[in-house]
Order: C-alpha cells, then sequence, then structure tokens
C-alpha cells in the first residue's frame, strides 16, 4: 500500500458490517481513500478466557469483511494491542487526513475515545464521531425539564414521538471502490491469542416477530430473535432492524426502546456500573453465601426453571429472557445475593453481553434500579415454570436429570425465602 499519500482510516468497533453505517457512510464521502481499521483491544481481551466465543465471533465477522474487502482489491487492517499505542503506530505508518468511528457510550470507551482525540489532535488530525448504534442517544430523549428520563414508559412516550416526526432511514452501503486498495496480511484467531470455541453465535431471525407477543415467554417454543448479539456487534444496522419491524411488533418495538433506555441510564448515571440505581439500596444486608453462589452458578439449586437457565446460559452463552427474569430474581431475592454477582456472571459467560443492558436488568430484577420490578415482588420459580413450560419441555432438554436421585432438592424454601427477602428490603424501606 502507499503511504504516502493522504488517507483516512474508519475505526470498526460495535459495528461490524458495510450496510446502514453512518460513521463509514461519512468516511467515504471524504476525498481521500479510506482505511477500515480494526483493533484487538488489550485492556479488553487480558479479561477474558482463551477461548471466548464472542472474540471467535466478532473474528469471524471481520473475515467476512477482510474477504469482501479483497474481492475489491482492498483489505482490512486488523491489528492488536492498546489502542493509544496501535494510533501511534499509525500515525507513523500513514498519513492520516482524518479518522472517523461510531460513538460507543460506555464508560471504558468513552474515556478511550477522548484519549485518543486528544493523541490525534497532537498531529492536528480530526477524529468524527457519529451516533449509529441507537436511533437516539445522549440528549435526544429528554423531560420537559431537560432531565433525562428514569422511569421507561414516559421515555417510550417521547421516543416514539420523535421517531414519528424524525423517522431513521437506513444509510446507503459501502462503495468498495473508495477503499485503500492494497494487500494486508489479516490476523488469526491465534494471532491474537485466542483458541475457538465449541460454543457458536446463531444467525438472527424475524420470522417470529408478528407473533411476539405471543410467544415471547414460552421458553420451550424457541421462537426467539436471537438478534441481541448481534445488536451488541453491529452486525445488523439499528435502523434497518426497526425499519423491519416497526409495522409487525410494538411488544418487539418496545424491547429496542428499552435497550436505548438502558444506554441513556448508563450514559447519565454511570455510578450504576457498580452502584445501586437508587442509594437507599446499599444498605441490603446481602448474605453473599459463596456456596450457594457456585450451586445457582452451576444450576444445582433444585428449582428446575431456574437450573434449566443456567445450564442453557453455561453450555450456549444463550438464556431465554423470560427465564433470565426467573434466575436473577432468585439469586437477589431467594439467596439474597448481590446482584453485582450474578451481573458479573452473565458478563462472563452472556454471548450477547451489554453493559447497559445487563446493568439495568440486574437492577430491575434486583428491585435496585430505575423504574425496577418493586421489592416486594418475588418471582415464585414453581409457578413460573407451571405457566411457562407446564410440560417441561424445555426444563427436559437442559435438566435431564430431573426426577432422579442426582438431582437436589430445593436449596431454600421459596415461602421462608420471600419472607426474608421482604424483611431485609423492608428494613432499608423503613430507613427511608
Amino acid at each position: 500500500m502507499d503511504n504516502k499519500k493522504p488517507i483516512v482510516i474508519f475505526w470498526f468497533r460495535r459495528d461490524l458490517r458495510f450496510e446502514d453505517n453512518i460513521g463509514l457512510f461519512n468516511a467515504l464521502q471524504s476525498e481521500h481513500p479510506v482505511l477500515p481499521l480494526f483493533i484487538f483491544d488489550d485492556n479488553i481481551l487480558k479479561e477474558l478466557p482463551r477461548n471466548d466465543a464472542r472474540v471467535q465471533f466478532i473474528h469471524q465477522q471481520l473475515s467476512i469483511l477482510h474477504a469482501e474487502l479483497q474481492n475489491a482489491g482492498s483489505s482490512l487492517l486488523c491489528m492488536k494491542g492498546k489502542p493509544e499505542e496501535i494510533w501511534v503506530q499509525l500515525m507513523h505508518l500513514y498519513e492520516i487526513a482524518a479518522v472517523y468511528t461510531n460513538r460507543d457510550y460506555e464508560p471504558y470507551a468513552r474515556q478511550r475515545d477522548a484519549d485518543v482525540a486528544n493523541l490525534l489532535a497532537t498531529q492536528k488530525i480530526p477524529f468524527n464521531t457519529f451516533k449509529d448504534q441507537v436511533i437516539f442517544e445522549k440528549n435526544e430523549v429528554l423531560k420537559d425539564d431537560g432531565k433525562p428520563y428514569t422511569i421507561f414508559t414516559p421515555y417510550k412516550r417521547k421516543w416514539m414521538a420523535h421517531f414519528l416526526s424524525n423517522p431513521q432511514n437506513p444509510f446507503p452501503n459501502a462503495d468498495m471502490n473508495k477503499f485503500l486498495k492494497g494487500t494486508i496480511p489479516f490476523l488469526t484467531l491465534a494471532d491474537i491469542g485466542f483458541e475457538t470455541s465449541p460454543i457458536q453465535v446463531k444467525p438472527f431471525t424475524l420470522e417470529w416477530v408478528s407473533q411476539y407477543k405471543e410467544v415471547r415467554d414460552f421458553p420451550a417454543l424457541d421462537q426467539t430473535s436471537y438478534l441481541s448479539v448481534h445488536l451488541r456487534f453491529g452486525t445488523v444496522g439499528i435502523r434497518q432492524l426497526v425499519a423491519n419491524v416497526k409495522d409487525q411488533s410494538e411488544v418487539f418495538w418496545s424491547e429496542l426502546i428499552w435497550r436505548e433506555f438502558f444506554m441513556q441510564i448508563l450514559y447519565h448515571f454511570p455510578k450504576v456500573v457498580n452502584q445501586n440505581f437508587y442509594s437507599k439500596f446499599n444498605l441490603v444486608s446481602w448474605r453473599n453465601n459463596e456456596t450457594e453462589f457456585k450451586k445457582w452458578c452451576e444450576g444445582q439449586t433444585g428449582y428446575p426453571m431456574v437450573d434449566a437457565g443456567m445450564r442453557q446460559l453455561n453450555q450456549t452463552g444463550y438464556m431465554h429472557n423470560r427465564v433470565r427474569m426467573v434466575v436473577a430474581s432468585f439469586l437477589a431475592k431467594h439467596l439474597l445475593i448481590d446482584w453485582r454477582w450474578g451481573e458479573a456472571y452473565f458478563a462472563e459467560k452472556l454471548l450477547d453481553y451489554d453493559l447497559s443492558a445487563n446493568n439495568g436488568n440486574w437492577q430491575w430484577a434486583a428491585g435496585t434500579g430505575c423504574d425496577a420490578a418493586p421489592y416486594f415482588r418475588v418471582f415464585n420459580p414453581s409457578e413460573q415454570l407451571k405457566k411457562f413450560d407446564k410440560e417441561l419441555i424445555y426444563i427436559k432438554k437442559w435438566v435431564p436429570d430431573l426426577r432422579t436421585p442426582t438431582y437436589p432438592l430445593p436449596m431454600v424454601d421459596h415461602v421462608l425465602a420471600r419472607k426474608r427477602a421482604l424483611e431485609t428490603y423492608g428494613v432499608v424501606q423503613s430507613r427511608n
């Protein structure tokens, strides 16, 4: 590649696609050829197991992009290291006219981008960022007094009003002829220090969207979209997705709005990363029994729906959404184990792990977050089983040892656990 001519760099992150990609579209409008870049970030990779299925999925998707670029005589530049150090190398290798990327809203990402922007500014290189992974970001959906929403329903009403008056259409696909020509060696999974995982990401489907309201709570049906992983890594554009589903199911549409609600909560209230949204719940006296936590992690609680969900998670990286609510409530309320323990375990295991959604939903289940289930709402896992898997189809798939001598007895009595939870949370309520 000719490193002497000015180029612009497009930095892929949570947007691993050529279609409906706003930052990439804008990069390709510049007068210079575009070098596409992905950085395997050592700051993130160092926390992960060597056979992490999410890293494998990212690598697979990058391989697809690289192959498509090769067909057009171009390449995808993959590098591994700490982002600031990588950008120092790139500034020596290329004459960079500008950098383009899509915004990320998590605390680490915001700090990373601020540091990179400052570094580029020392050489007067513009760092252009764009809204891409959401329909509305940051301060676009606020209360009339300019403050962020902390209750979902009014947020949703304002969000939908904004959307109807300002629909977000998908952006055109990338013009492959505008990428920088030349061949760059592509990093293998081994090159970045990882190995193959037996867990694979499933392709998403919108086949069930029109029936979503009717089928979404029944795990045995397996009629879910499997979209969450693809939204997390941006292998599908949110504008493209909303255009496809908005007239088919308002309930499904609402789930996409919940995603943006939790993102703006994280943006405006970054303390939720490791603190309760409502500070009064800092006074909850968690039991935090490590033996009980281990049983929960392994799916050995003696409650079939809880155990099925945890075993599904451990074996596949997925868990049905209804079951997620049951297992989270069980940990926080039946066992009185700090929701942050459960959140960290999900962060390690879930293919679709997304900080804002994971945090928001765990605090919802624990009753400590914004617009949360009230503390006195304690899911009865046995009743949930009767209601949503009464024929035990889902259970038998993941708990084949049910009704055998090896299957454990319930580790806690529901009535006593509920009473204990109400008393523990009630002490907090009485002090406020």
